[in-house]
């Protein structure tokens, strides 16, 4: 269930679904959820068993993740907060994170409403960026993260700065759709930008894995 204003699960949340399911934990594993929206992805790590924390900085959002794991019966701790914020000093088996990565072509304002949801400055990496400076310090030893985006916002910087942080990174999943109304909204400047090619019509998303070796 998603209330207004909060992201409901879409293609994105599946495909990170998807990888949530392949990756082996142990029963217990410690598991961070940024950004939780609804809170589906979080439901999911703690139907295996997983002690799982969702975090996000939309009330509404907390309030959603808050009701769908009591009609789950599933023992979810939901903070409100900025990404780590919340759990500062806490480390985790496996951080999911499905952030803004839209490119927005007024990128140097800060979104409002359900736009923030989505929109994450003019080269879409505005929350991606701060889940790779951050994320590595929140891992315990071989703990993994799950990052989620679009093509149009450089899932190869992603893998760079994770690398660079010293992780072992690469993009394991891909996934092309047809694009949303957003996307459709902004077409032409995205063209313009040489972010969305005059031939292509779908938008790729890709699963970004990254694990802090042992």
């Amino acid at each position: 269930m998603a209330l207004p204003g909060v992201y409901a699960p879409q293609e994105d949340t599946e495909l990170l679904a998807g990888a949530l399911s392949d990756e082996p934990l142990p029963p217990g594993a410690k598991v961070l959820d940024v950004g939780t929206g609804s809170g589906a992805l979080a439901l999911e790590a703690a139907r295996r068993g997983s002690r799982v924390t969702a975090v996000d900085l939309s009330w509404s959002a907390v309030w959603a993740a808050r009701l769908n794991a009591r009609v789950a019966g599933l023992p979810v701790r939901i903070l409100h907060g900025n990404l780590f914020e919340p759990v500062r000093g806490e480390r985790f088996d496996l951080i999911l994170a499905n952030p803004p990565y839209v490119p927005a072509p007024d990128g140097h304002r800060r979104p409002r409403g359900a736009a923030r949801a989505w929109d994450a400055g003019g080269d879409g990496r505005l929350v991606v960026d701060r889940i790779c400076r951050q994320a590595p310090g929140r891992l315990r030893p071989g703990g993994v993260l799950l990052l989620v985006q679009s093509a149009l916002s450089g899932p190869d910087q992603t893998v760079g700065q994770l690398r660079a942080a010293g992780l072992k990174a690469a993009v394991t999943r891909r996934h092309r759709i047809a694009l949303g109304p957003v996307l459709r909204g902004r077409e032409r400047w995205l063209r313009e930008r040489g972010l969305l090619s005059a031939a292509d019509d779908k938008e790729e998303l890709v699963v970004v894995r990254a694990e802090l070796p042992v």
